[in-house]
């Protein structure tokens, strides 16, 4: 293009310019005599179009995000499929909710399962022209402008604006573009955002849609998130029950949830609801005379606040937490907000059972072993009149001050007046115990009970702790053995046994320190629990083959491979010597540990389901006769599970056995009992290992333990609920057993059974100390 043709453009562009500026005056000033020639409400109205124009103008320009100086709004997508925190719910196989997982403990209701005294109540108090906004309530902003030159500040949000802040947090988590940056118009630009994003709310959704959408997303404190929770958490009820007095103590709160909390602050909080009354009947919901009768009743809470993962089998929430949110990074699913349904293989009235079981047997050996611990260590309760409130920066460990103690009364807790180093000691004193019950058919985890308060004590007895299992361990020794091709009816002599190793010589002692010095069939040295007897097998199949054959049937925690590992020296958590023993139960076949059913996304969608499919690792006949070992701990004479016969046990048709377990040192008890359907097993023990139990008839398996698996047994088959766990194994094998195993006739208990807690048994199980060469060899192992 040459110089010619652009000059001539550009005056052409010019020219152009000239004339539309032109124009525009001569319109300015056609604007300006109309104007003058209006009356003066014309002109008033007038200026208030020119006005709503510019501040339509405005809210255009600020939604887009004109030139990036505003930041982002809320998007219509957004708006229409709005962000909700949901908690997830932990089902169980009784249909109970027994947990929740969540960020903000939320669930949603719809408008027709909220009470109409509390729509009425909500927009009583927070916005009485709700029904006749937009989303904007003009009337309102003119009203607190007009409070605010008076010095009076209000504010002036609708419902619809506060569900935006509620739901968008438009005024921190979405950036305030450039303008944000210029003092003052920040909060502007946060005011502006919740109206244009309020009045998209208003044209997408109804006005029972938004209430019930704002009454979802309220905080009520007390992690109490939407009006589910909130009626459940204040009153134990739900929102479709809620009345008059109880929705003006809530909606009341909305003012400020901490502040007018009817639980923290009962008189402030009646107040609140009381003015929260009058507005209702100033605005003639409901009359005069039934607010002031309702101003002078009672709050009546009934106030229960949940907290994440502490319901029912809280110790199995936890645990099944580590798995759902592994499981919820691969598959895109966060078990905090999402929603979830989790059906989990607990039942709760098992899980109740257990409880039981756990409390009133911990409760009596404490009574035994607080003296013998006090004894041997102190703490001073100091009592007396209450000690002066003191700074936080002079107090010290030694400084004693009002604290809850755990103790097994009603409450599980007492008030002493104890400094922190006292607390500390007299919290040492507990014993500790863990307990799970599993299904050997199907492998489902039934009930789990990880310590005798979870308030107190968060570490897990079931899976987190690893002890040495003591005699337990015998089942895989034995089971060894009929692998290699023993039989029950194979006769060791019970003797002094050398087990020499590459670490030196290994001399484990029977629990007496006795030796019988004549021949004793496997399947009774394995019911009385004879370490001569135990050592001599494994030396003979290999102790190698032992820590084999123990992890394939289900453990998997490390096993050092010295002699002492026979009689249980390397430590294993109860949960997987449970499951092991369920592998001989179910015939061999292994399965790890089940523990939920399926999982439904928030729209009922089933995302997982479980699917197990055990394999076998011990063939049928190798099973069937370590059943019968395991059943001749009830029935030989001597067997250290005999003591079963003092729990009303036998009456419902089932067949039992176990095995018991004791560490050298009486600081561990164990106890796995099995039943053809339900297998259980319980450790109990101090927190340190140093701390034993001081008597040997208190901290032996069969005195400690055993009693957890009995009182829960004696529940559950007296339970017209469960009789399908009410079995006898099978009095012929199913397939042809090519060993001998009927070597020994059975002995019924005599009617004055032993107490399990009071008197010694004339045999027991106790785990042999690991030698010197054993524990540096286990040392450099785990060093490894």
């Amino acid at each position: 293009m040459d110089k010619r043709r652009i000059k001539l453009l550009w005056n052409a562009a010019r020219q152009k310019g000239k004339e539309y500026i032109i124009k525009f005056i001569a319109w300015r000033k056609y604007r300006t005599a109309r104007y003058h020639g209006l009356s003066r409400w014309g002109k008033v109205g007038n200026k208030m179009l020119t006005f709503a124009g510019f501040f339509l103008l405005y809210l255009v320009l600020v939604d887009i995000n004109f030139l990036w100086l505003f930041g982002k709004s809320p998007s219509l997508k957004s708006i229409s499929d709005p962000p909700q925190l949901i908690s997830s719910e932990i089902i169980s196989t009784d249909g109970q909710v027994i947990g929740k997982y969540f960020d903000e403990n939320r669930k949603l209701v719809k408008y027709e399962n909220i009470s109409p005294a509390l729509i009425n109540t909500l927009v009583s108090a927070e916005d009485i022209r709700f029904y006749r906004h937009f989303g904007i309530d003009i009337q309102g902003l003119f009203a607190a402008f007009k409070d605010m030159l008076h010095g009076n500040a209000r504010g002036a949000s609708t419902i619809t604006q506060q569900l935006v802040k509620n739901m968008y947090k438009t005024r921190s988590q979405y950036s305030t573009g450039l303008l944000g940056y210029v003092p003052g118009l920040r909060l502007l630009i946060g005011k502006t955002k919740e109206w244009t994003a309020a009045i998209k709310i208003e044209l997408m959704y109804s006005k029972k849609e938004i209430l019930a959408m704002y009454l979802n997303t309220v905080n009520f404190s007390s992690n109490a998130y939407g009006i589910h929770t909130a009626a459940k958490t204040y009153y134990g009820t739900t929102p479709d029950k809620l009345t008059y007095e109880q929705s003006a103590v809530l909606v009341g709160m909305l003012k400020a949830v901490t502040v007018y909390n009817p639980y923290l602050y009962a008189e402030r909080a009646k107040e609140r609801r009381n003015v929260v009354l009058q507005q209702l009947a100033e605005n003639k919901f409901i009359t005069q005379q039934m607010a002031d009768s309702l101003k002078q009743s009672p709050l009546a809470l009934n106030y229960r606040a949940e907290r994440p993962q502490g319901g029912i089998a809280p110790y199995f929430c936890d645990h099944l937490a580590k798995f759902l949110e592994k499981w919820g990074e691969e598959n895109g699913y966060d078990i905090y907000a999402d929603g979830l349904k989790i059906y989990v293989t607990i039942d709760s009235r098992l899980q109740k059972y257990a409880e039981e079981a756990v409390q009133k047997q911990m409760k009596q050996l404490q009574e035994r072993f607080s003296p013998y611990w006090l004894a041997h260590n102190s703490w001073r309760n100091r009592s007396g009149k209450k000690q002066p409130r003191r700074n936080s920066i002079d107090e010290s460990p030694d400084q004693p001050r009002t604290a809850r103690v755990f103790d097994y009364n009603k409450e599980g807790y007492k008030k002493l007046q104890i400094s922190m180093a006292e607390y500390n000691r007299y919290m040492q004193q507990f014993l500790h115990c863990g307990f799970v019950a599993m299904e050997p058919d199907t492998k489902h985890v039934k009930a789990w009970v990880g310590d005798v308060s979870y308030d107190y004590w968060q570490y897990d007895k079931v899976a987190q702790s690893k002890r040495q299992p003591g005699s337990t361990f015998k089942l895989f020794v034995y089971t060894a053995a009929m692998l290699a091709g023993k039989s029950p009816c194979d006769k060791l002599i019970d003797e002094p046994v050398n087990y020499k190793y590459d670490g030196g010589v290994w001399k484990p002692k029977n629990a007496n320190e006795t030796y019988g010095g004549y021949p004793m069939t496997l399947k009774a040295a394995f019911a009385q629990s004879v370490n001569s007897i135990a050592a001599q097998v494994a030396q003979k199949v290999g102790i190698s083959n032992v820590a084999k054959c123990a992890r394939m049937m289900g453990i998997q925690s490390k096993l050092v491979e010295v002699p002492s590992l026979c009689l249980g020296s390397s430590e294993v958590s109860l949960l997987e010597l449970v499951n092991a023993y369920t592998t001989i139960v179910s015939e061999g076949m292994y399965h790890a540990p089940v523990i939920i059913k399926r999982i439904e996304d928030n729209a009922g969608n089933t995302i997982y389901e479980a699917n197990p499919k055990p394999k076998r690792v011990i063939s049928y006949e190798n099973a069937f006769l370590m059943i019968e070992l395991l059943k001749g701990g009830v029935t030989e004479p001597g067997g250290t599970s005999r003591a079963l016969w003092s729990w009303n046990l036998f009456r419902w048709d089932t067949d039992f056995g176990g095995k018991t377990g004791t560490t050298s040192n009486y600081s561990d008890a164990w106890y796995v009992g099995v039943t053809p359907k339900l297998v259980g097993g319980a450790w109990v023990g101090a927190e340190k290992r140093s701390d034993q139990f001081g008597s040997s008839r208190l901290g032996q398996g069969s005195r400690a333990a055993l009693p957890v698996f009995a009182m829960f047994m004696e529940k559950v088959l007296s339970d017209k609920n469960f009789v399908h766990y009410r079995a006898k194994f099978p009095k012929e094998p199913k397939e042809p057993i090519s060993r001998a195993y009927k070597c020994s006739s059975y002995v019924p208990p005599e009617t004055n059974e032993v107490d399990p807690l009071a008197d010694p048994a004339k045999t027991e199980d106790v785990a042999e100390e690991v030698p010197k060469p054993a524990i540096e060899a286990e040392e450099k192992a785990a060093e490894r």
